[in-house]
């Protein structure tokens, strides 16, 4: 592997994790609300499912086969109502009692939950390192697997490091803390929202497919 498809790759690896999204929206609450320690606990958990969907979009882009897509969209049903059940939680939030962003009680464990639990991060993913490490498919093999991969695992950890320092600043944290509960609510609302998209679209593929 060539050290511009490692490079290629590795920036793929940042622009997936620092693209906003669901998670996105958790660990900047979390880590405005509850501090950096606890956002890098999210984001250490949510890795498992960021290195989860990333292979399977590189074995893609070497020729594997891909996963089949009547899994993905029965997965979709499960993942969009857990993130209803999150958003619902957070849009609930009452106005007397201190804000409490997702995840705030198991950081870890939620990450890890966020991240194996979000089948819209494979076709994101496949997008991602297709844009980017696209013009060297043609030179890879099954072999270059595990080398694309830690690439994206280098390119991971910046855009992690990003996340955390920026949702850490004083100044986002003051913000949070003035704005907290309409913070929750706003991001709860977006969780449903995002929520009902994967619901209708793993839906209507199930019913297409029947």
């Amino acid at each position: 592997m060539t050290i511009a498809l490692f490079l290629a790759t590795a920036l793929a690896g940042f622009a997936y994790v620092v693209s906003p999204g669901p998670a996105f929206l958790a660990v900047f609450s979390l880590a405005a609300a509850r501090g950096r320690p606890a956002a890098a606990r999210f984001l250490t958990g949510h890795l498992a499912g960021d290195v989860l969907w990333s292979a399977l979009a590189i074995a893609a882009l070497v020729g594997a086969n891909r996963l089949g897509a009547t899994l993905f969209d029965a997965l979709g049903l499960v993942c969009g109502l857990y993130l209803i059940y999150l958003g619902f939680r957070a849009l609930t939030t009452r106005a007397t009692a201190e804000p409490e962003p997702i995840g705030a009680q198991r950081p870890g464990l939620t990450g890890i939950a966020f991240g194996l639990t979000n089948p819209k991060a494979y076709p994101v993913a496949t997008a991602m390192f297709a844009a980017i490490a696209l013009p060297y498919a043609g030179a890879l093999s099954w072999i270059d697997g595990p080398k694309l991969l830690l690439a994206a695992f280098v390119g991971f950890v910046p855009g992690y490091a990003l996340i955390v320092f920026a949702a850490g600043l004083p100044l986002v944290r003051r913000f949070f803390a003035r704005h907290g509960v309409v913070v929750t609510r706003v991001v709860g609302a977006i969780f449903m929202l995002f929520g009902g998209r994967i619901l209708w679209d793993s839906g209507r593929n199930l019913a297409f497919r029947r």
